[in-house]
């Protein structure tokens, strides 16, 4: 997964994108804190005091490992747009009056930039959130290190794919809490019932798909991650390290799939295939369908759109397969240091990852699509989670291994080039073949 694309969704995804594309944005500063000091330090005095948990109570912080030390303090790094951001400050203040450690923490604007600077420096934080696509890539850098025989939680705690997701060549560089992947939403002020296949959607969208009155049939942002699960419905793929072949994207079936999905979408979407205009679109009730992942549904909530969540249309000869992540809290290589600190940071880990309350208040608010064997599958989760959930079961978890996070970029470019009509399916992801094996090199 590209900065690019984390960053967009993370950060443009919330409300502030609907402004930037009115022009109005005001850049947010990388390493703002809720906190107070530095957003360097691998510590750091705690800036949050007890106060309104937002259901983030429960179990007792800072004592799942054991831990009879002193108090130590961390800092924690993550990307979220503005409407999560609140509930993340209250989850970390819930922590700190319940633990006798405590930890500060920082919304990062560019995370990759941030960690592959700091860390190495020394002067990171002790965790950061992230999807699992670095997993690999990370480890073998030493950016982010071991921790399995220090943890106290076991990791039958989580769903196998989530657990999985987190180790790399048997190391465990961190703990998840949530899964992510993309389905399709409606407008129901504007459609009546969900289509059950992509030519039951397109007879939909042209309904509704008037631009010269500022609507549309679909709002999609047009990337690579967006668009897998129809680049690997027809047997197509990105990239596999345990085919003979470990490089797809320019293979017959993946060009077959492009080709399906700028025949099928590309007509009744907004002209810019960025994350900006299309989220904005069916933010604004102008758009009858969306594509977007768990993460938008706290921006339509706020808009105070009338929408459903339901499953991806079945494409005629193929079967969707998109993309699926593991958000998790990183080790990053300031854990090597055994100490107060370090103790800090992963207690707060294990709180935050096993603690009902506040993971199911989280998906009952922001859509968050939880990984916590106990709360999988429960009646307690909102319908359009459990939607998610489906869709997860479906796709195909992002490669962790290092080479994958060169197959991006090549794949963002060619996904474009072919939008905006600069090259044939196939002429573009021969060139972002030809790219990724480049950067390989």
């Amino acid at each position: 997964m590209t900065t690019n694309r984390r960053t967009l969704l993370k950060h443009i995804g919330g409300t502030s994108a609907l402004i930037a594309v009115a022009g109005c944005i005001s850049a947010q500063q990388q390493g703002s804190s809720d906190g107070s000091g530095s957003g360097d330090s691998q510590g750091g005095s705690n800036g949050s005091s007890a106060g309104d948990t937002n259901g983030s109570g429960g179990g007792t912080a800072g004592n799942e490992s054991g831990s009879t030390g002193p108090a130590g303090s961390a800092r924690a790094w993550y990307s979220l747009p503005e409407p999560e951001i609140p509930a993340r400050k209250s989850a970390i203040e819930a922590f700190n009056s319940q633990s006798e450690h405590s930890i500060e923490g920082a919304d990062i604007s560019d995370m990759q930039k941030k960690t592959t600077s700091a860390i190495p420096a020394g002067q990171g934080a002790k965790t950061f959130e992230w999807a699992h696509d670095w997993v690999g890539d990370y480890f073998q850098r030493g950016f982010v290190v071991d921790q399995n025989d220090d943890l106290g939680v076991t990791l039958d705690s989580f769903t196998s794919a989530a657990a999985e997701a987190i180790q790399f060549e048997g190391n465990v560089v961190g703990l998840p809490h949530a899964a992510e992947t993309v389905t399709l939403m409606y407008n129901t002020d504007m459609v009546d019932k969900a289509p059950k296949t992509v030519s039951d959607m397109v007879s939909m969208m042209k309904e509704h798909h008037d631009p010269s009155n500022g609507t549309y049939g679909l709002s999609y942002p047009f990337d690579p991650y967006y668009t897998s699960a129809w680049l690997q419905a027809f047997g197509g793929y990105y990239f596999d390290p345990d085919k003979e072949q470990m490089l797809g994207v320019n293979t017959k079936e993946t060009v077959r799939g492009l080709e399906f999905a700028l025949e099928n979408f590309k007509p009744y979407m907004p002209n810019d295939p960025k994350y900006e205009p299309q989220a904005a679109a069916f933010a604004a009730g102008n758009a009858a369908f969306a594509i977007n992942g768990p993460w938008y549904l706290a921006t339509l909530n706020e808009k105070g759109v009338n929408y459903k969540v339901t499953s991806l249309p079945s494409p005629d000869g193929g079967t969707v397969k998109p993309y699926t992540g593991i958000t998790m809290w990183y080790f990053t290589k300031g854990m090597e240091e055994s100490g107060a600190d370090t103790a800090a940071a992963r207690s707060f880990i294990e709180w935050y990852v096993t603690n009902e309350e506040h993971l199911l208040k989280l998906a009952k608010d922001q859509g968050v699509i939880p990984v916590l064997s106990s709360l999988v599958g429960s009646d307690e989760l909102p319908s359009e989670v459990q939607t998610f959930s489906q869709t997860v079961e479906r796709g195909v978890p992002m490669p962790t291994h290092p080479k994958m996070n060169k197959v991006w970029p090549g794949m963002e470019t060619a996904l474009i080039s072919a939008f905006n009509g600069d090259a044939t399916a196939k002429a573009a992801l021969d060139q972002a073949a030809k790219t990724i094996r480049s950067n390989w090199e």
